[in-house]
């Protein structure tokens, strides 16, 4: 009877050790799960850390590079205005066929009937500031004014919206008033002594200075409007490929800018009883 008892005792003992053995494995087992996790967790909140960091950074880095652009455009129009200045004081010095000097008043006021037959015509789409501008830079490159018109009324579409973007193609979009493209505009605004800056292509001022240089380039570089706007439209490349399948320059383009802008240069000398000069 007592050799039972103490069989059963040493069992009771066996099994509680082998319990305790257990319990005590997976107790382990759990403390080492809990202090992967706790180093997981510190890891994550490392990481975190340092993103939050890097997006402070990136963050900051964009508001400077905001700030630089709106800098950068102040600059552009700063720099476009003193050369409206400048244009206009070459105009006041400049001498006229007969020798004589041309008066900046009269120069003057011959761009503000020019600019208000425009926004007239164009239902207050074409404002009054471009028109100013518009004339006295076709006057400095001798260029009919209304010619610049007609050619933006055409690239956009009778809206002259600055901000319009044309259809793509396979040299890509054409941008602004002017509609010039990101492949000639660079050089183009070298030539006009400006800035270049892709965002300036939606000035207006900008752009129609532009338009005016390169126009007065191409005429330079051709002898006559036909080949000047066709080359304007399709590029110079495009021009000689126009000429190699028609055998002459006048497009549909070329031919309905110069039609027009001649309609409107007797309108408005009819209507305003006004002597504004057209040229070439």
């Amino acid at each position: 009877m007592k050799i039972r008892k103490i069989v059963t005792l040493i069992s009771s003992i066996i099994v509680v050790v082998a319990i305790t053995a257990v319990f005590g494995n997976e107790f382990t087992k759990l403390k080492n799960e809990l202090t992967s996790l706790e180093e997981e967790l510190e890891l994550a909140q490392a990481e975190n850390n340092f993103f939050q960091s890097e997006n402070k950074i990136m963050h900051y880095n964009m508001e400077s590079l905001i700030t630089k652009r709106a800098e950068d455009k102040d600059y552009f129009k700063e720099t476009l205005e003193t050369e409206r200045i400048r244009a206009f004081i070459q105009y006041q010095s400049s001498d006229n066929e007969e020798g004589t000097p041309v008066a900046g008043y009269l120069m003057w006021e011959q761009a503000n009937e020019l600019a208000d037959h425009f926004y007239e015509d164009s239902d207050g789409r074409f404002k009054r500031e471009w028109g100013q501008f518009l004339a006295l830079e076709a006057f400095e490159k001798d260029i009919d004014p209304f010619l610049i018109y007609e050619l933006l009324r055409v690239e956009t579409g009778g809206r002259f919206d600055p901000n319009v973007v044309g259809p793509e193609t396979r040299y890509g979009h054409a941008y602004g008033l002017a509609q010039f493209m990101k492949n000639t505009s660079p050089w183009i605004a070298e030539m006009a002594d400006l800035p270049y800056d892709h965002d300036m292509l939606f000035d207006p001022l900008y752009s129609i200075q532009l338009a005016v240089t390169y126009l007065d380039f191409l005429h330079n570089q051709y002898g006559d409007w036909d080949h000047a706007l066709t080359a304007y439209h399709r590029g110079m490349y495009g021009l000689q490929n126009y000429i190699a399948q028609h055998g002459n320059a006048r497009s549909w383009y070329a031919v309905e800018i110069q039609e027009k802008a001649q309609a409107q240069a007797i309108l408005a000398a009819d209507y305003e009883g006004s002597s504004l000069v057209t040229s070439h």
